[in-house]
């Protein structure tokens, strides 16, 4: 049965390889306006019937085929703002809500998976991974929450806003996938030192290893956040937004997302020589 199911995936692949190797004639122009690439079905890169591979990849990365993910400077006044209105309200059941919904996400994420670990697993299952990296790190829903709510304000006050819910999951996702980083690993082991065969020389390997911030994990990690800050929104975006106005009269909040005494993530110290 198994060995069914593995042959019957190989031959569709190998359909669909087929199909994308042939070009068609009818898409050879991208739907952006002003790009002059053919779209990826014009040519034998792939199937795409709208947009060429650059913007196909920038939708993959971003949310969207022709806007870039907001900067740090810009999103950087808005996460202190959210932060701030979420520490000075601990009390409000709608904000005790969306951490506590985030905590059912770290809880229910299942084990811990390394890094370097997560080829082969679906979309899902990587999404859950990235919960469960963000439980291991210890990172405070309270900046989990912040993340999402900082970008429903800066969607608000861009001039040029995409409104769409795909790019909005999308931008709050990629901050929230920096918070869980990767997986680092250091160990040492003798060699041998041809200088002096009496003292074996030390030699250090490092892995670092950062999954990938594209593709369908980031709807599915968007899809949870969304559910879990919702009702905050629904009630309090107002709220929170005349809270950051009122924070942009005390000066610039650029530099960082969040105070100087705001420890997002606990760093191991390096172990001494």
């Amino acid at each position: 049965m198994l060995m069914d199911a593995w042959s019957l995936r190989q031959r569709k692949k190998v359909k669909v390889k087929a199909r994308a190797s042939v070009p068609n004639s009818m898409y050879n122009h991208c739907r952006i306006i002003g790009c002059a690439e053919p779209a990826r079905a014009g040519t034998s890169d792939g199937l795409d019937l709208m947009y060429c591979r650059s913007h196909a990849d920038l939708h993959q990365r971003h949310g969207s085929s022709f806007k870039v993910s907001y900067t740090a400077k810009v999103l950087n006044p808005y996460r202190r703002a959210a932060l701030g209105w979420l520490e000075s309200n601990e009390k409000n059941p709608w904000a005790r809500n969306a951490v506590e919904r985030v905590n059912g996400l770290y809880s229910q994420a299942g084990p811990h998976v390394e890094a370097f670990r997560l080829r082969g697993m679906n979309a899902e299952e990587r999404a859950k991974a990235h919960w469960a990296r963000l439980r291991k790190a210890a990172i405070d829903p309270r900046l989990v929450v912040a993340a999402w709510l900082a970008v429903e304000m800066s969607i608000r006050d861009d001039s040029q806003p995409i409104t769409t819910q795909e790019f909005k999951r999308v931008q709050a996702t990629k901050l929230v996938h920096r918070m869980a980083s990767g997986t680092h690993r250091r160990w040492e082991q003798q060699v041998n030192n041809p200088n002096n065969s009496w003292q074996p020389k030390i030699r250090v390997t490092e892995l670092h290893v950062f999954p990938r911030s594209r593709g369908r994990i980031l709807r599915h990690i968007g899809k949870d956040l969304e559910q879990t800050v919702e009702l905050l929104v629904a009630h309090h975006l107002a709220d929170i937004y005349q809270f950051k106005k009122h924070q942009d009269t005390r000066g610039s909040f650029c530099d960082r997302p969040y105070p100087r005494n705001t420890v997002s993530r606990k760093r191991k110290r390096p172990l001494l020589p």
